[in-house]
C-alpha cells in the first residue's frame, strides 16, 4: 500500500460504549418525575436527543410526558428563579392610582 493511501485510513480506536439513560424496565410517564427531570435543562427546556442519547421513540415519549406534566402542573413551565428576577418592574405597578367618585 502506498504511503499516500495510508493517510485516509481511519485509525481503529477503542471506545467505551455508554449505557442508555433509560433502561427497558423504566416506564416513561408524566408521573415519573425522577426520570423526567433528568431530561430538562436548568432553564426548563427539553434537552435534545443528541444530548440525552435516546432513541427517537424514547425522545418522543419523554417529550410527551414532559408536556403532560407541565399541563397537569407537577412540573413548572419556567424555572422559579428566572420568574422572580424582575422585581423592579412589579414594584412600579403596585402604586396604581385610584379614581375619586
Amino acid at each position: 500500500m502506498d504511503k499516500s493511501k495510508r493517510i485516509f485510513l481511519k485509525s481503529k480506536r477503542s471506545f467505551r460504549r455508554r449505557l442508555p439513560p433509560i433502561q427497558s424496565g423504566d416506564r416513561i410517564d408524566y408521573r415519573n418525575m425522577s426520570l423526567i427531570s433528568r431530561f430538562i435543562s436548568e432553564q426548563g427546556k427539553i434537552l435534545s436527543r443528541r444530548v440525552n442519547r435516546l432513541t427517537l421513540k424514547q425522545q418522543r415519549l419523554i417529550t410527551i410526558a414532559i408536556k403532560q406534566a407541565r399541563i397537569l402542573s407537577p412540573l413548572p413551565f419556567l424555572n422559579n428563579e428566572k420568574q422572580f428576577e424582575r422585581s423592579e418592574s412589579t414594584a412600579r405597578t403596585t402604586g396604581l392610582r385610584t379614581r375619586k367618585k
